[in-house]
C-alpha cells in the first residue's frame, strides 16, 4: 500500500491518522505540492484531480480523504471510527462534514492562491479569509463536542480525526484558539497518542 502524501495537508494527515490507529502498514510516497509535484504527468494519470491523498492498495488507486476513510473502515474495522448507534454516528460524521465540507475547501492551497493571484487579494486579506472560514466553523464545533478527553467521550472516532489536522491549521496560521476550550482540550489529548503523534506533520519523511 502506497500513500501519496504531502506533509503539511490535512487531507493526507486524515488519511495518515486513520493507517496509525487501524495499524495498516504503508509506504509514504511525498508528492510536493509547493513545487508543483501534483501537477506532473505521472501523478495526474494516477490522480486526475492533481491533489492529495491518494491510496495505493493495489491495482486501483482511490482518491479523496472522505472515500479513503470509508474504504479503510470497512476494510480494516478495528477500531472503528464511528461509535455505535445510529445517532451517536450521525454526530460524528456532522463534525467531520462540518470540517471537510465548510472549513477545509474554503482555506485549502488552491483557494487561498486564487485569491492572491487571480483576485489580487493581499496576504493580509487572505489570512483574514482564512480566520474567518475557521471562527465560523470552530464556533459551532466547539458547542457540538461530547464529554472529553476525546470528541465524543473515551474512544477517538472519525470527528478527531478531521478535527487534529484543522487545528493544526489554524495554529499555523495564527488563528487563536483561546475561545475553543474544547476543541484545544480534544487536540491535546489526541496529541499524547503514539498513533497521532505517528502521524503529525512533523513526523513525516517530507518534513521541511
Amino acid at each position: 500500500m502506497k500513500l501519496y502524501t504531502y506533509f503539511r495537508s490535512s487531507a493526507a494527515y486524515r488519511v495518515r491518522i486513520a493507517l496509525s490507529l487501524k495499524g495498516v502498514s504503508y509506504e509514504s510516497v511525498s508528492v510536493n505540492l509547493l513545487k508543483g509535484e501534483q501537477r506532473e504527468a505521472d501523478y495526474k494519470t494516477l490522480n486526475p484531480q492533481m491533489r492529495v491523498p491518494s491510496l495505493d492498495i493495489g491495482g486501483t488507486t482511490l482518491i479523496q480523504s472522505p472515500a479513503i476513510l470509508e474504504y479503510l473502515d470497512e476494510v480494516y474495522p478495528e477500531p472503528p471510527l464511528l461509535p455505535m448507534g445510529a445517532v451517536n454516528r450521525a454526530r460524528v460524521r456532522a463534525i467531520a462534514s462540518l470540517i471537510a465540507c465548510d472549513i477545509h475547501p474554503l482555506n485549502n492551497s488552491g483557494t487561498l492562491g486564487y485569491l492572491k493571484n487571480r483576485l489580487g487579494h493581499d496576504q493580509i486579506a487572505a489570512d483574514e479569509w482564512y480566520a474567518h472560514w475557521v471562527r465560523e466553523g470552530f464556533d459551532a464545533i466547539e458547542a457540538l463536542l461530547g464529554p472529553g478527553p476525546y470528541a465524543f467521550g473515551p474512544k477517538v472516532t472519525l470527528a478527531d480525526v478531521y478535527l487534529v489536522p484543522q487545528v493544526f491549521n489554524a495554529r499555523r496560521f495564527n488563528v487563536p484558539l483561546d475561545a475553543y476550550p474544547k476543541i484545544a482540550a480534544v487536540d491535546a489529548a489526541c496529541a499524547e497518542l503514539k498513533t497521532f503523534q505517528d502521524a503529525a506533520p512533523a513526523n513525516q519523511p517530507d518534513a521541511a
